[in-house]
């Protein structure tokens, strides 16, 4: 098997295993690894996956989807900080929008990511309109930087006052910064996000620098790392927003990568999902840590202008609309101080692991439970890193955690983990399609990750979803997004103009300037693209409201403009604004808030029957004898099977477990399997229209 230089390596690096997947478009040929991930020196868990797929060969370029950024987000893992802002608005970080964790008390908890005492203020001040009544004091800035610097901040951020509207003052006060800050870790609100709403600009661009040292030594290891191999390509960085985005950029702008690794599995299951002829599904991603969900429909993800990565941490930059929650194949088991079972949200992660890792671990986590029922074949862990799952370790920390607090046996506890586990995933699920609106029975469940083939049957039925789809490879499916994705650069500009009486020449003139700017960022990047889409989104309302809606605005830029009317923008939002609330306020006067423009660059497109079983695969091959496995309260005969082996077209009836290198499949009773012409293994309702 030999890889050539248009051969594209995705690695993406969780909290317990790094997947990757080397695919080569030009001779189809693929390999796929598994190797654990290791906590704190990420780099090192990357290289031991390069080593483990490239076999020496040839590698043309390298995308990475990264949990680097969200771990230390969620854990308070950043660097150290300071923040130069306008005199009289150094609180807006800790002041938020006035919310509180609880509801009620007379005390808050929250701890902004900057200490008061790292916030320093100076004298300027720029007014809503672009006005600048009073110029910055470069001086104070200069003294402002050297003193944050003395005291330990590693990153500086500069957040003034309505820079949106007029950044002629932070620019100023970031060339003096810069020239008493003796690294490059120096940034301005409007280089993050020149957008209206004071805290969202203020807090995306403190995450930002609170990053930056953190990811750009993380890539600086990584880069001298791979200068060690035969390897002379591009390397790329998963964005959240699906796309994919030079390294240099993810130095600039690190709290892009907040949801790096979970954006390219949402990426790879839509683009999977669509092949096989489904253009609605629910992706449901489990992997040592998390479980993520996602909705596709019309065959898109759908985007989020902001996210909040843990209370009072929010980033408002374009991210795939993810819900995550702690129920992973690590996540610990407990009984509570009421009695109530509870999985999550603490992991064991890949250090030291499940009981049945064997790695010091006594706690039972929700894949020492599958264990224990048989599920998870014990003799071949995921991974290649143990030879063989410690059976009896799992039972002891089940019985002792679980078991004895609940007066259940070991099967009973385990299997209650199970369905806590399944209890929390369907709840999730429900969160992003009933409550959005959405009919499950329409939508096709994609699982994927190490452990969400072992829970789709259970979420079928219990959600209702018309059917799920386990890619052939569902533990790299994240890796396999790395090598889909496309390379993308997302801006914002604040307008806050008029809609009746818009000059739309200079509204045009203002579209074109945007996309030519998002259009050279992609360009510089270089890759490999066949060619660059732009597109543009204005964020408008009706005067008097504060929430905006989305409205797409399909034009193109030909001969130096987009073309675009003042009757079709009005057209466009009223038209969004009625599918957001079924109802139009048309008559009443509206303005436009913001205007998005997006440069996406396409990759040539992968052919998923690249990865279809070969002429070689049989049932018979397939075929591995049976085990007992419990289900239901019972011990019964379960038929196994070698995944990959199974030929298309091939029907597995359930119970029955399906075994391959990167995860493990169950099928319920009730549920069958269906190997469709891709090699995807569809689950479906064993007779189509009755529920089981």
């Amino acid at each position: 098997m030999t890889f050539s230089e248009s051969s594209v390596l995705g690695v993406d690096v969780g909290g317990t295993f790094t997947d990757l997947l080397l695919f080569d478009a030009a001779t189809k040929a693929f390999r796929v690894a598994k190797v654990p991930s290791q906590r704190g020196d990420e780099s090192a868990g990357f290289m031991a996956g390069i080593a483990a797929v490239s076999l020496g060969g040839t590698i043309g370029s390298i995308v990475h989807g990264t949990t680097v950024g969200t771990n230390s987000l969620l854990e308070r893992r950043g660097s150290k900080i300071g923040v130069i802002t306008t005199r009289g608005f150094r609180d807006v970080l800790e002041m938020r929008r006035r919310d509180r964790r609880q509801t009620w008390g007379l005390w808050g908890d929250f701890t902004p990511i900057v200490d008061r005492d790292f916030r320093l203020e100076v004298d300027e001040r720029t007014l809503a309109d672009g006005t600048i009544r009073t110029a910055v004091d470069e001086a104070a800035v200069r003294a402002a930087a050297k003193a944050l610097r003395a005291q330990g901040a590693e990153a500086l951020a500069i957040i003034f006052i309505n820079a949106y509207a007029n950044a002629e003052n932070e620019r100023k006060a970031l060339a003096a910064a810069r020239e008493v800050w003796d690294n490059e870790f120096v940034t301005a609100s409007h280089q993050v996000l020149p957008e209206i709403r004071e805290f969202e600009r203020s807090s995306t661009t403190a995450l930002n620098s609170y990053l930056q040292p953190v990811v750009s030594t993380y890539l600086g290891k990584l880069e001298q790392a791979l200068t060690t191999l035969p390897f002379h390509g591009q390397f790329y960085i998963v964005q959240s927003n699906g796309g994919v985005m030079s390294t240099a950029t993810a130095r600039r702008f690190p709290v892009r990568t907040a949801l790096s690794g979970p954006a390219a599995g949402v990426i790879a299951a839509a683009s999977i999902a669509r092949q096989a002829g489904y253009q609605n599904a629910i992706t449901c991603d489990l992997g040592g840590t998390s479980f993520d969900v996602s909705v596709i429909v019309g065959g898109k993800a759908s985007l989020s202008a902001q996210t909040t990565i843990d209370f009072g941490m929010v980033i408002r930059t374009p991210m795939i609309e993810i819900t995550t929650i702690g129920a992973g194949g690590g996540s610990i088991a407990s009984v509570d101080r009421g009695g109530l079972l509870q999985v999550g949200p603490e992991s064991a992660g890949s250090m030291p692991g499940p009981a049945c890792y064997g790695q010091g671990n006594e706690r039972p986590t929700l894949t020492d439970a599958h264990v224990v029922m048989g599920r998870i074949n014990a003799d071949k862990p995921i991974g290649g890193k143990l030879a063989r799952l410690d059976v009896e370790a799992s039972k002891r920390a089940i019985v002792k955690h679980v078991g004895e607090p609940l007066g259940l046996g070991v099967m009973q506890a385990a299997e209650a983990i199970v369905r806590v586990a399944d209890a929390r995933m369907a709840g999730a699920i429900r969160l992003v399609s009933i409550e959005r609106g959405h009919d499950p029975a329409k939508f096709c469940g994609v699982p994927f990750g190490g452990g969400g083939a072992l829970h789709i049957g259970a979420i079928v039925k219990e959600i209702g979803l018309e059917n799920a789809l386990v890619p052939r490879f569902p533990g790299v499916t994240s890796a396999l997004g790395c090598v889909i994705a496309d390379l993308r650069h997302d801006q914002v500009q604040t307008l806050n103009l008029p809609l009746d009486g818009v000059d739309i020449a200079a509204l045009d003139r203002r579209m074109v300037a945007a996309g030519e700017e998002v259009r050279s960022v992609v360009a510089a990047a270089s890759g490999m693209i066949e060619r660059i889409d732009l597109s543009f989104e204005f964020d408008m309302h009706y005067v008097g409201q504060t929430h905006t809606v989305a409205v797409a605005v399909p034009v193109t830029i030909e001969n130096g403009t987009t073309g675009i009317t003042a009757a079709a923008l009005k057209t466009a939002f009223e038209a969004a604004y009625a599918a957001s609330f079924s109802r139009s306020l048309a008559g009443l006067p509206a303005r436009i808030v913001s205007l998005r423009s997006a440069a996406i660059g396409r990759r040539p497109a992968l052919d998923l029957s690249a990865f279809a079983p070969g002429l070689e695969a049989s049932v018979e091959k397939a075929r591995k004898g049976s085990r007992k496995v419990w289900i239901e309260g019972a011990w019964r005969d379960t038929a196994i099977w070698s995944r990959l082996d199974l030929p298309a077209g091939a029907v597995v009836e359930a119970p029955a477990i399906l075994e391959q290198p990167d995860a493990t499949i169950y099928i319920d009773p009730g549920l069958r399997g269906r190997v469709d012409a891709l090699g995807n293994l569809i689950v479906e309702r064993a007779v189509p229209g009755i529920a089981p």
